[in-house]
């Protein structure tokens, strides 16, 4: 193919060997999930941002998942930036408030409702009719999760259904932005209100799991679950035998080989919840096990989740996405770690 610049995807690492799903027992499953967490917890997090706030929310979903009482680290975390004020500056900000709708509905605590009705009014003044933006001129997969997920979190726990409704349809204005009717998979971004067709994993990830957690707190969005249903055969049609995605997951020459767990991580996480929703049950739960088998591997003793590419923004060609860093311990690959982790441990505590 003329053009292409495969140099970087020559050189990926060598793939580590899958382990059979069937070694993923609870206890392996929840084990490996508090390791993730308590690295997660040693990372030195200090920030009100998107990233620790995706280690939130994973740190309660695994709690949830295992039986365990609330982590102390994400109530700490939490109650620290509330004593200080939380100053949202970007929509990346608002995810950590999923965490305090979360603690709302656990403990009742009024600073709680106060910190996600504060985030809710911060975001209200950003909202216009159509798809909420990353940057001016630019939709990003990433907000329909850092936006649409705190929505349905506050929407359930102040008990305002109209704040799911919203979540709803800003998924859907960003899927009539990003969504490839030929594939059913979802572009990262687009720039100067132009989409730039790669099909990044992460950002997959994102539509993926804000569609599920839509779906769980109203199952009545019919379209959204079509969408998310094509989606996900999508990614299962176009997962590498391994079990882990390539960083763009269509398996583009340009990053074929070059994996990307976190992405691999909240696909799972949102394939297990699908089939718990009877979304494409025999696909979604093969495929994620599948995902589980390959992303076990590269959790290291320690709990790191390796292998996650640092942050990134739009690239504007395929290549890009190739020589994203990968060698560092990321909070989002610890968070969706988490996410998956607990996603897994829900379904095998059900067979």
């Amino acid at each position: 193919m003329t053009g292409l610049d495969p140099s970087s995807a020559e050189h990926a690492e060598p793939l580590r060997p899958p382990v059979d799903p069937s070694v993923l027992t609870v206890d392996v499953l929840a084990d490996t999930g508090r390791r993730i967490g308590r690295r997660a917890a040693e990372m030195g997090l200090r920030r009100w941002f998107w990233g620790e706030g995706v280690v939130l929310l994973g740190l309660l979903r695994l709690a949830s998942a295992a039986g365990d009482p609330l982590p102390p680290f994400v109530v700490d975390y939490v109650d620290n930036h509330l004593r200080q004020g939380i100053a949202p500056d970007h929509v990346n900000s608002i995810i950590p408030g999923a965490a305090c709708a979360w603690l709302y509905k656990e403990t009742g605590e009024r600073r709680y409702a106060d910190a996600c009705e504060q985030l809710l009014s911060w975001l209200a003044e950003r909202t216009g009719p159509g798809a909420l933006e990353h940057w001016p001129g630019g939709v990003w997969a990433d907000t329909a999760f850092m936006a649409g997920v705190f929505l349905v979190q506050c929407g359930q726990a102040l008990g305002r259904p109209e704040l799911i409704a919203e979540a709803a349809r800003q998924w859907l204005a960003h899927a009539d932005v990003l969504r490839d009717p030929a594939t059913g998979l979802f572009a990262h971004g687009s720039h100067r209100g132009e989409t730039v067709w790669c099909f990044w994993g992460r950002a997959n990830a994102w539509i993926a799991l804000s569609g599920v957690e839509i779906l769980e707190a109203d199952p009545s969005h019919g379209h959204i679950r079509e969408l998310l249903s094509a989606q996900l055969a999508a990614l299962a049609g176009n997962q590498p035998a391994h079990g882990v995605w390539d960083v763009l997951v269509d398996g583009h020459p340009e990053t074929r080989g070059i994996i990307e767990t976190s992405a691999t991580a909240g696909i799972a996480a949102a394939l297990f919840r699908a089939a718990a929703l009877g979304v494409s049950p025999a696909v979604t739960g093969e495929s994620a096990w599948r995902a589980m088998g390959g992303l076990h591997p590269y959790v290291a003793a320690d709990g790191a989740v390796t292998r996650t590419s640092a942050g990134t923004v739009l690239q504007l060609v395929p290549f890009g996405y190739s020589v994203i860093r990968d060698d560092r311990i990321q909070p989002w690959g610890q968070g969706l770690g988490l996410h998956a982790y607990a996603a897994a441990l829900v379904t095998r505590s059900c067979q």
